[in-house]
């Protein structure tokens, strides 16, 4: 029996999660569903996904999953001791995902197809805006390294890699040619490969059923 159930709905931050437990190696279950569906509601009252069970014990929140899952299973090499000025580096990354550079495609996709149609705007030039700003940061605090933080993958790097994925998927420019030659050699790594391909056969697998 795998030991983990990652709910959610694949190709969202589902895949943060898959992504994890392929680096990590470790046996886990996929659970299709939707958002506000009956499956993650139980779960998570705001009806976001993902979640992750891990027996009795429930998580929600793509960040805080993975940093869980790294604590447990890869806390010298995925992550860093808590405490250390090296976490603080690695949460510092992760925080910014999400405050600053998955912030536009989610903007994009609430006026898209989330909001309440009343409630859809054009913020094309909002977005636009918004990602210039995080694009620079984001080059600037790489700083041309391979990583973002020391000479390993973590996960701030999979964080940055998912973020920036949904960034391209939601056809949204980066224009930085350092920040894409980065999310280029981080999304080239076969555990998300893996993710993905696990992914799209549990939905196949859903549809089939």
């Amino acid at each position: 029996m795998p030991m983990y159930k990652a709910v959610g709905m694949p190709g969202s931050r589902l895949t943060r999660v898959t992504w994890m437990l392929e680096e990590l190696g470790e046996p886990y279950e996929i659970v299709p569903c939707m958002p506000n569906d009956a499956t993650i509601s139980a779960l998570n009252p705001s009806g976001k996904m993902p979640a992750l069970i891990d027996c009795e014990f429930t998580l929600v929140d793509s960040a805080a999953i993975v940093s869980y899952l790294a604590d447990r299973h890869a806390p010298e090499t995925l992550t860093a001791p808590s405490g250390t000025r090296e976490r603080a580096l690695i949460e510092s990354f992760v925080y910014f995902v999400q405050s600053e550079f998955e912030v536009p495609p989610w903007r994009k996709a609430q006026n898209r197809f989330v909001l309440p149609e009343a409630l859809r705007r054009d913020v094309d030039d909002v977005v636009a805006y918004e990602l210039g700003r995080a694009v620079g940061a984001l080059e600037a605090r790489l700083g041309g390294r391979a990583f973002a933080v020391g000479d390993r993958f973590t996960i701030a790097d999979l964080m940055i890699g998912h973020a920036g994925a949904w960034v391209r998927g939601a056809r949204l420019s980066i224009g930085s040619d350092a920040v894409n030659a980065y999310l280029d050699a981080i999304l080239a790594r076969p555990a998300l490969a893996r993710a993905r391909e696990r992914e799209a056969a549990a939905k196949a697998a859903q549809a089939a059923a």
